[in-house]
């Protein structure tokens, strides 16, 4: 029934409250739409990490407007039932704005591995310079700035009821899937061609939106628990739940050959994790349920759908065009370097430890350092190891947020996965937000991903699906 016909049908004393709801529902109805256009934003334009991408002129001013907007309607409650993010973003936004704040030379000169600094002060006669615990300032206000896209999309996503979160859900696989076509276009095209969205990129390989082909491979890997939530939920008939069902194997089918030719040798363990977590995922829409309880209680679709997988996936081989088997087999020299550098990664983490060098000095910070063995015409512009590299730029600080997050994550998905869960809609989303997670997480170990502004803002919606659902239609702790 409509709002209005309850309207109509209300006494006058009720009219006023129905039209505070009615209010309500539009109020968030906009934020929706407007989360939605801004991740289509984020997809075309929040490809890449390096600070000196042209697309980010447009899209941190957008962030900024699409914060703004979202205080509008951001309420109190909001706020009180989703505390713990609002606290974490406070302070990841305090400690990376603290340390572009000037200090004394005094203090400045004391705090460990600033000491090279300090002399080449005296030696061209500087004088006393006042500098911000960031050891590249240039690099700190990128890494601040780089904030505003994931802030945003926690202000407008903590708005949104559970229906509007899992209507997210269809939104973002139809943004995946076009990327791996974009990317599969050009795997089969040219290697400087018009495709390739990004100056610095992996040319030849199925990089997508991204210019990482291994921010790609994460990407699709994450698709496959989507598609797995996405033919559980729930529907209004057992028509459109089989045409649920029938999309996602066919999406399943068709992630195999696009992620095999990303040419991600990391993205094909994501990948693997992806496709072991849908039988966790996927549960049987309540209308099939109901229907075939009496005469089928085994669904054979999944097991089609696997034995299609497997056939797609070694076609692409026998085509050849399964570039991250292909570099599975064979050396990587860049990657070994990746590997070679973590120890003095950690070595330089101590170096600088409790303080860090500060965010987004990573590049030059590593050239201090550098070990003769690891010098080559390129530079590293990241550890390939986030977990590292926030060691290392935000030291103990920064120790003490991640540590407070996995706590979190860890809470929140453990009992996400128990048994005897009354939400089963709600359930189906946390399992998946934390699925989501896990391969965000193992992904940063070899490389960067929520460097990123898609897998930023992806990161974000994935913690709002973990965070329980409750009866009320809303989302929050």
């Amino acid at each position: 029934m409509c709002v209005r016909c309850i309207e109509l049908s209300a006494p006058d004393g009720e009219q006023v409250a129905v039209a505070r709801k009615q209010n309500k529902f539009i109020v968030r109805s906009r934020v929706y739409w407007a989360l939605v256009a801004f991740l289509v934003l984020v997809f075309l334009t929040g490809g890449g990490a390096r600070g000196d991408i042209q697309s980010l002129i447009i899209l941190r001013p957008v962030a900024v407007l699409m914060c703004g907007f979202a205080l509008l309607s951001l309420t109190a409650d909001h706020v009180r039932s989703n505390s713990f993010l609002f606290g974490m973003a406070a302070a990841i936004i305090a400690l990376v704005g603290l340390y572009l704040i000037p200090l004394p030379p005094s203090i400045w000169g004391s705090l460990p591995g600033r000491e090279i600094i300090t002399e080449i002060d005296k030696a061209a006669g500087l004088g006393d310079v006042w500098r911000p615990l960031a050891m590249v300032p240039s690099g700190g206000w990128n890494a601040f700035y780089s904030l505003f896209v994931p802030l945003a999309v926690l202000l407008l996503a903590v708005q949104l009821n559970r229906e509007e979160c899992a209507q997210l859900l269809p939104v973002i696989l139809g943004l995946g899937i076009l990327s791996g076509f974009v990317g599969l276009l050009q795997s089969i095209g040219d290697p400087q061609g018009p495709l390739y969205f990004y100056r610095i990129t992996n040319n030849g390989s199925a990089v997508g939106f991204f210019a990482n082909r291994n921010h790609q491979a994460t990407l699709l890997a994450m698709l496959f628990p989507m598609f797995a939530v996405y033919a559980s939920s729930g529907v209004h008939s057992a028509g459109k739940a089989n045409v649920r069902v029938y999309i996602a194997l066919a999406g399943c089918v068709v992630l195999v050959p696009l992620l095999l030719v990303t040419g991600s040798r990391a993205g094909l363990l994501s990948g693997l994790i992806g496709l072991l977590s849908i039988p966790f995922l996927y549960r049987q829409p309540s209308i099939l349920a109901v229907k075939k309880r009496t005469v089928k209680r085994f669904d054979p679709s999944w097991l089609w759908g696997a034995f299609f997988v497997l056939c797609l996936g070694g076609l692409t081989v026998i085509m050849s065009r399964a570039e991250a088997l292909n570099r599975l087999s064979a050396s990587d020299q860049a990657e070994d370097l990746r590997f070679q550098a973590w120890p003095y990664v950690i070595d330089m983490a101590i170096k600088y430890f409790p303080i860090g060098s500060g965010s987004g000095s990573f590049v030059e910070i590593f050239q201090l350092d550098e070990p003769t063995e690891l010098l080559s015409p390129g530079y590293f512009n990241h550890a390939h190891n986030d977990w590292l590299e926030l060691w290392l730029t935000l030291g103990l600080p920064g120790v003490v947020l991640l540590v407070s997050a996995v706590l979190a994550f860890l809470k929140l998905g453990v009992a996400a996965f128990l048994p005897d869960r009354k939400n089963s809609q709600g359930i189906k989303f946390n399992r998946m937000g934390a699925v989501i997670i896990l391969i965000f997480a193992l992904a940063s170990v070899g490389d960067y991903p929520l460097r990123t502004p898609i897998c930023a803002a992806l990161f974000v919606i994935a913690v709002i699906w973990l965070k329980p659902w409750h009866r009320d239609n809303s989302v929050g702790v």
